[in-house]
């Protein structure tokens, strides 16, 4: 079995496949003062919970864009689970050529993510991310990696309005009644919930403009699903993507 971990500024997921199919995957909040011990029982727990044990895992690889926990998770692969993972950085073959000023620059997430697109719809395409960040990351049709953008996620645009406005009250997002709200609340989850919208649309639409081809847009991320459902501009929902880029770039390197 293969694990592959994506360490986000607020949540990392990880993700158990056996072979190519994902077979067991969890969502945990990112804690920088975690130790390697406390990071395995973490997850020991977890793998517990599907029937797995630490020995079943013969492969790793990982993905941070939290340098602080990088150490850790790589000394908890090493004591708990005996193996050394596949840390997705410069140096690491991944397929596809990135046309990119500085490569070291790119999140390896965003890496992971257009070779996962790659591998499952081809190029041309756009990837939009949904996490602490919203990241667009556009790729060619020959399948490079061009760039992309990056933008306030949606927790951090809410948690800054919660803020700096201490009047209004903290919410859950989710799809507004209507675009007019009647209530505070409902207001705040209209702006959110449209200001997002458009925001994904006006980017999207940009970058189609400056790609040869017709792109295929793919969501992923956690605030996938609730978006792709309201959204024709997205063809394609994957919310562990990631994870799967990081199963290919595992075996890409491993062959």
């Amino acid at each position: 079995m293969f694990l592959a971990a994506d360490v986000g500024n607020t949540t990392s997921v990880y993700g158990v496949f056996q072979g190519d199919s994902l077979v067991a995957h969890w969502r945990v909040t990112t804690d920088r003062s975690k130790t390697a011990d406390e990071l395995g029982l973490t997850l020991s727990l977890l793998l517990q919970t599907r029937g797995i044990t630490p020995a079943d895992i013969d492969g790793m690889a990982v993905a941070s864009v939290v340098p602080p926990v990088l150490p850790n998770i790589v000394q908890m692969a090493d004591t708990y689970l005996g193996i050394t993972p596949l840390v997705v950085g410069p140096g690491v073959k991944t397929g596809i050529p990135l046309r990119f000023e500085n490569p070291r620059e790119i999140g390896a997430d965003r890496i992971c993510n257009a070779v996962a697109a790659v591998r499952k719809c081809g190029g041309p395409a756009i990837v939009v991310d949904f996490g602490t960040s919203t990241n667009f990351d556009a790729i060619s049709e020959a399948g490079e990696y061009l760039g992309g953008a990056i933008a306030p996620g949606i927790a951090v645009s809410m948690e800054a309005l919660f803020g700096k406005a201490s009047r209004l009250p903290q919410i859950d997002l989710m799809r507004p009644k209507s675009a007019i709200g009647k209530s505070t609340v409902d207001s705040i989850r209209s702006g959110t919930f449209y200001g997002v919208f458009g925001q994904v649309k006006e980017i999207v639409t940009r970058m189609r403009a400056e790609i040869k081809g017709t792109p295929t847009v793919i969501a992923t991320g956690s605030f996938s699903e609730l978006f792709a459902t309201e959204m024709d501009i997205i063809e394609c929902v994957d919310e562990f993507l990631t994870l799967d880029g990081l199963r290919l770039i595992y075996e890409h390197n491993a062959q």
